[in-house]
C-alpha cells in the first residue's frame, strides 16, 4: 500500500496520534513542506476520491478532514518563533469550504519567520477587507477550489488591487493546480500550483531581502 493511501486509512479510522507519528518519521530529517506535498495533500485527495465514488460516507470524509486538521495542528505547534517581521493573511473565498491546503500554506510561512493570520474558508469579500485593512499584510493568500469561483476570485483580486500599500497577491488551491489562471497574475499577482510554488517563491523573496540588506 502506498504510502498516502495508507495515511488515508488512518484518517478514515480515527487513528490520529499514528497519523501524527506516521507524518513525522515519513522522512528523516522532518522536512513540512515534502510531508504536506508528497504525503497529506495526496492522502486527503484519495479520501475525496473515494467519497467522490461512494466508497465512504460524508461522515467518513469529515472524521479524515477533522483528523488531517489535528495532524497539521500539532506539527503547527512544534516550530520555534522566528518572525522576521512580514505579514501574510490567508483565507478562503466566500463559500469556498476547502481549507486544509490553506491551513498548510499557513504552516510553510510560519516556519519561514512570517507573521501569519490565517481566516479560514467561505470569507465574504467586505468582511476581508476589515482584517486586511487592520493587519496591513505584505501579502495576501487567496485559495479556491472549483471553477465557479473564478468570477469571485477575480473579484477579489481586482478589489484588493486597488490597496495603498500594493500587498502582493497569491492565488492558490486546487482551482490553481487544473486551471490556467496566468489571464490573472501580474507584477503583483502570482499562482501557486502547490507548495513547491510556494517554497520557490518563499525562496526568491528571501534572496531579494538578502540582496537589499547587503
Amino acid at each position: 500500500m502506498s504510502h498516502h493511501k495508507k495515511m488515508a486509512d488512518m484518517f478514515l479510522n480515527g487513528e490520529e496520534d499514528e497519523a501524527l507519528q506516521y507524518l513525522q518519521t515519513f522522512q528523516t530529517p522532518f522536512d513540512r513542506m515534502v510531508a504536506y506535498e508528497n504525503l497529506l495533500t495526496p492522502s486527503m485527495y484519495h479520501v475525496g476520491e473515494l467519497w467522490e465514488t461512494n466508497e465512504i460516507s460524508v461522515a467518513d470524509e469529515h472524521l479524515a478532514t477533522a483528523i488531517c486538521d489535528f495532524v497539521l495542528s500539532q506539527v503547527d505547534d512544534l516550530q520555534s518563533s522566528n518572525e522576521q517581521g512580514k505579514k501574510v493573511l490567508l483565507f478562503g473565498v466566500e463559500e469556498e469550504q476547502h481549507y486544509l491546503g490553506l491551513k498548510m500554506v499557513a504552516s510553510i510561512f510560519r516556519e519561514k519567520g512570517w507573521k501569519v493570520r490565517y481566516l479560514g474558508p467561505n470569507l465574504p469579500l467586505s468582511h476581508a477587507h476589515i482584517q486586511v485593512n487592520s493587519f496591513k499584510p505584505d501579502v495576501i493568500g487567496v485559495s479556491a477550489a472549483l471553477s465557479y469561483r473564478l468570477p469571485t476570485l477575480k473579484k477579489v483580486i481586482e478589489s484588493f488591487m486597488n490597496l495603498e500599500w500594493e500587498p502582493t497577491i497569491l492565488i492558490g488551491g486546487r482551482m490553481a493546480k487544473k486551471h490556467d489562471l496566468t489571464s490573472f497574475t501580474s507584477d503583483r499577482v502570482f499562482v501557486m500550483k502547490d507548495l513547491h510554488d510556494l517554497q520557490a517563491w518563499l525562496e526568491e523573496d528571501q534572496r531579494n531581502i538578502n540582496a537589499t540588506s547587503s
